[in-house]
C-alpha cells in the first residue's frame, strides 16, 4: 500500500520552463511547501524589476517563494544562504525538484532533502550537459532531443539517470518551439518520475531512491551559454549551418547579418539553405531579392532570408521587409 502521506516537493526554478514543470507537479497532488526562484531582474524598455515566471505562478498558488542571491554558505551571499538552509528546514521537502534554476546547488542543498535532488534536463545525457543544450542542439544538426530525470550530485549535470525520453527534433524547429515541446516532456516525466517514489510503492525505507543508471562515459559535449558576441552571422560558413544557427537563436539573442555599406545589423528570424544553387557571388553579396525571399551568399550555398527585423523596427516578411527599401543606410 502506498503511503498516506502526501510526498513533499520543494522546487527550484526559474523561467517558463521550470514554471510548467512546477504547475505540473502541484496539479498531480504533490505537496509543494516551498519554492526557490532567482530574484526579481530588470526586463523590459523600462528595467522594470520583473518577478520569474516561477515566483508568479508560485504566489498565484499560495506557496512561499524565497529567493536568495546566493546558496554557498560560506560564500559573498553567506546571510541569505544561511536564511535559506534555515527555510528549508523549515519546509522539511522529501525531495527538492530542479528545472533551469539559474543557482549551483552546494553540497549542504544536495543533502538536505532526504531522498536528494531531481533535476528536469532538457537533453539526452551526458550529450549537453550545461546551460543552453536546446539551442546547442539545433545547431549541431542533431536529429533528437529529449528529457532526462537525473539524481543530481555536486558535477555538472553528471548524475545519475533515472528516466529519458526522447523524440525528433524537427525541421523547423526553433529554440522557441524546441523549449514548448521539451517543458512540457519535462513536466510530464518529473510527474511520472515522483508517482514511482519507492516510498510511495509501499517501500519501508523514506531514503530508498529511484532505481538509476551511471551516464556513459562517452558521447559527453557541454552547453556552453549563448553570448552576443555569436549572434552577427559569419557568412563563410556555409548555409546549412547558418540557417541552423539561426533557428537555435530565435527567439534570444537572434541571430544578425551587418551588410556591406551599413552600419545597423538587420536580425533574421527565419531563413533556410538553397544547397543546390552555385554562384561566383562573395560570402556576404546579395544574390537577389523578391517576395519571395533575400538570396546570400555563404561560404557553400544561398542562404534565402524571409523574415527580417531592422533595428527598432518590427520583424516583417521579406516581401514587406523589401517595400521599405531594401538596405538601412544610415
Amino acid at each position: 500500500m502506498p503511503t498516506s502521506r502526501p510526498l513533499k516537493v520543494a522546487f527550484a526554478g526559474t523561467p517558463l520552463f521550470a514554471q510548467k514543470a512546477l504547475e505540473a507537479i502541484v496539479k498531480a497532488g504533490f505537496a509543494v511547501p516551498c519554492v526557490l526562484t532567482q530574484p526579481d531582474r530588470p526586463a523590459g524598455r523600462g528595467l522594470k524589476l520583473t518577478p520569474s515566471s516561477v515566483k508568479e505562478w508560485a504566489l498565484s498558488a499560495g506557496i512561499p517563494v524565497f529567493q536568495p542571491l546566493g546558496l554557498k554558505l560560506d560564500g559573498r551571499y553567506a546571510e541569505q544562504a544561511h536564511v535559506a538552509q534555515q527555510q528549508l528546514n523549515d519546509c522539511a521537502p522529501d525531495v527538492l525538484v530542479v528545472a533551469a534554476y539559474g543557482l549551483i546547488l552546494p553540497q549542504w542543498v544536495l543533502d538536505l532533502p532526504p531522498l536528494g535532488c531531481l533535476n528536469i534536463h532538457a537533453s539526452l545525457l551526458p550529450r549537453w550537459r550545461g546551460a543552453a543544450p536546446i539551442q546547442r542542439a539545433i545547431e549541431a544538426d542533431d536529429a533528437q532531443t529529449g528529457i532526462t530525470i537525473m539524481q543530481m550530485n555536486a558535477g555538472l549535470d553528471t548524475g545519475d539517470m533515472i528516466a529519458v525520453k526522447a523524440f525528433n527534433i524537427e525541421l523547423q524547429d526553433t529554440a522557441a518551439t524546441l523549449h514548448d515541446k521539451l517543458a512540457a516532456l519535462g513536466a510530464d516525466l518529473i510527474v511520472q518520475t515522483l508517482d514511482a517514489t519507492p516510498a510511495r510503492q509501499g517501500h519501508s525505507s523514506p531514503r530508498l531512491r529511484w532505481p538509476a543508471v551511471s551516464q556513459p562515459d562517452e558521447g559527453v559535449t557541454y552547453a556552453e551559454k549563448l553570448s552576443k558576441a555569436e549572434a552577427q552571422l559569419d557568412l563563410t560558413r556555409s548555409a546549412q549551418s547558418l540557417a541552423r544557427q539561426i533557428r537555435a537563436f530565435n527567439p534570444a539573442p537572434g541571430a544578425s547579418i551587418l551588410f556591406a555599406g551599413t552600419t545597423n545589423p538587420i536580425k533574421i528570424w527565419q531563413a533556410y539553405a538553397l544547397t543546390d544553387v552555385k554562384t561566383q557571388f562573395k560570402p556576404g553579396e546579395i544574390m537577389a531579392a523578391s517576395p519571395e525571399g533575400i538570396d546570400v551568399a555563404t561560404g557553400q550555398g544561398v542562404l534565402r532570408l524571409l523574415m527580417l527585423q531592422r533595428a527598432s523596427g518590427k520583424r516583417l516578411p521579406a516581401a514587406e521587409f523589401l517595400q521599405g527599401g531594401l538596405l538601412d543606410r544610415q
